[in-house]
């Protein structure tokens, strides 16, 4: 059992005597209202999304899940192929479960998947990535305001927000779980 302010996206949870993957969870804090959770959780067995509201205190089950990294290697179809970096055997992962993964996945990440009684559940993936830019509008010159941000398509085709200074071909690190620009990548 944990608190449901512990829960986290990608969370396998029981709910209702029922397995669900945590899809998406929001805290929200109205004026001087107790804040509390609202979660939308997709039954594993019939992919239905459920919303449900958690007060901050709820104790939420939470079943024996094995976590196991594995590296994704390519795409096969819509299935995604990953390969055991112990026994170097490969699975193939429905996109389904991998959620937005093909915007973020180019080959070679390491993706952490989560088993219950062997079946897969859920897939994790790396907090950062590097990413190439393929195309963004050029450097404007004498643009001053420090705030100022345009988009760039990356090689996966994800389309981020970043800096006016980052241009065509450079590699930058995004974050998987915002989908927002950190940094030039290094070296």
């Amino acid at each position: 059992m944990i608190k449901a302010s512990e829960l986290r996206k990608g969370k396998v949870i029981v709910h209702e005597g029922g397995l669900y993957n945590v899809f998406d969870i929001e805290r929200v804090s109205k004026g001087n209202w107790r804040s509390y959770l609202q979660a939308k959780l997709r039954s594993l067995k019939t992919g239905q999304i459920l919303d449900v509201r958690f007060a901050v205190d709820d104790r939420v089950e939470t079943p024996f899940v094995e976590s196991k990294p594995f590296e994704f290697l390519y795409r096969d179809g819509t299935d995604f192929v990953m390969m055991d970096q112990q026994s170097f055997e490969q699975i193939n992962v429905a996109a389904d479960l991998m959620g937005e993964a093909d915007m973020y996945l180019k080959g070679n990440e390491v993706v952490t998947l989560q088993f219950v009684d062997g079946a897969i559940v859920s897939a994790e993936l790396p907090n950062t990535v590097e990413l190439k830019v393929v195309d963004t509008p050029p450097v404007l010159r004498g643009a001053t305001v420090t705030n100022q941000t345009k988009d760039a398509q990356m090689e996966t085709g994800l389309t981020i927000r970043v800096p006016p200074f980052i241009e065509i071909g450079e590699m930058l690190r995004v974050d998987t779980r915002t989908g927002e620009y950190l940094e030039r990548a290094k070296g």
